[in-house]
């Protein structure tokens, strides 16, 4: 039975059930197998054994097959097809010797046939040989359980570490800027309300999963991971910045991109980074190709990016800025409306304004 039992403990015997309607059967099978140290439960028919494994279930099942009422394969069918009992081996006994026979015992599901009448030395080999075969599978199944959990576990601790990672990495982008923070949290909410709703619809919804969601939701406050790298006067300046500071202030797309692909190099299991770096590098570009840093335009942009683009756009706009006051929700709705095509994803941006009421909600809501 194992290795795993201790010094001195009882062994469990094992219990086979014999289901036969032959009473001489029964006294005959029971007088092989009690010797050999199992628990013998002997049912004369079907139904009854069915009950009886319903309140105990046996470790083998020895199974006549010409039985009145249901018959042996009726009630492997009936065994094979309930999980709880799916895995107990039977073993067909019956006098049909014939190879059809056999063939439709083992379709049946049985792990073997022994033909009456019976030979002592095969029975106990037989069934010998399967109960152990049923140990050594269960204990698999036990040890492949104990695996998939232990693999589950170091996954979570990993993913907990790179979201560690990136929380720290955008808290950089805040430091210097309070507003950036709070702009931050605001947008990793929106982008994760957008993605869900756009996994809802025929156009995203076999590029968009539950791991995209929660992905883009880490990942996105990664998109202005750049600005670390902005001097204080451009970043800082109050009133609306020169051509020259605006050229300064748009490096931060591809400073962020190059910045976490370094770190993505060194920890390249992090999906996060890596979503991550998509957005920081491409969240400035346009539909129509007249954004920045490169100019890409409709689905050359990472859908993450459009994503990004939407909410970043929406957010900036109902925020205060030293150049600017905030504008109201419905004010930035009609920008964004009249923006189109030009600017948006077209199908993004329907699905926005679709719902513009749940994105003012999220958005004003406590930070």
């Amino acid at each position: 039975m194992g290795n795993d039992i201790p010094a001195g403990a009882q062994v469990p015997r094992d219990t086979i059930m014999v289901v036969d309607d032959t009473p001489e059967n029964l006294v005959l099978l029971s007088r092989i197998l009690q010797p050999e140290g199992y628990k013998v439960m002997v049912l004369p028919d079907g139904k009854r054994a069915l009950e009886a494994i319903r309140a105990r279930q046996p470790d083998l099942i020895l199974l006549d097959i010409m039985m009145p009422g249901m018959d042996g394969f009726q009630v492997c069918a009936a065994l094979k097809a309930d999980p709880a009992t799916a895995t107990i081996p039977i073993i067909f006994i019956s006098a049909l010797s014939e190879p059809l026979d056999k063939v439709k015992a083992f379709d049946a599901g049985a792990v073997d046939y022994i033909t009456k009448p019976f030979n002592v030395m095969e029975v106990k080999a037989r069934v010998g040989v399967h109960l152990d075969l049923s140990f050594l599978q269960k204990e698999l199944e036990y040890y492949n359980a104990r695996l998939e959990e232990r693999v589950r576990e170091q996954v979570m601790e990993l993913s907990r570490g790179h979201l560690a990672l990136i929380t720290a990495m955008s808290k950089l982008a805040s430091v210097r800027d309070s507003e950036t923070g709070d702009h931050i949290e605001r947008t990793r909410r929106l982008c994760r309300l957008l993605a869900e709703l756009l996994k809802k619809t025929p156009a995203f919804a076999d590029a968009i999963d539950e791991g995209f969601v929660e992905n883009i939701y880490n990942a996105s406050p990664l998109h202005d991971i750049g600005k670390v790298a902005i001097s204080d006067y451009v970043l800082l300046k109050e009133g609306e910045l020169l051509p020259e500071e605006f050229e300064v202030m748009k490096t931060h797309t591809t400073i962020g991109k190059e910045y976490l692909g370094q770190a993505l190099a060194k920890s390249p299991g992090n999906k996060y980074l890596r979503m991550g770096m998509e957005i920081a590098g491409n969240h400035h570009e346009r539909w129509d190709g007249q954004g920045y840093p490169v100019g890409l335009s409709g689905e050359d942009i990472p859908l993450s990016a459009r994503i990004m683009s939407l909410v970043d756009v929406y957010d900036a706009l109902r925020s205060k800025r030293s150049y600017k006051e905030a504008f109201s929700h419905d004010a930035v709705v009609e920008i964004m409306r009249w923006e189109g095509g030009r600017r948006f994803d077209p199908d993004i941006l329907a699905v926005f304004l679709d719902n513009d009421a749940e994105f003012e909600r999220e958005r004003d809501g406590p930070v």
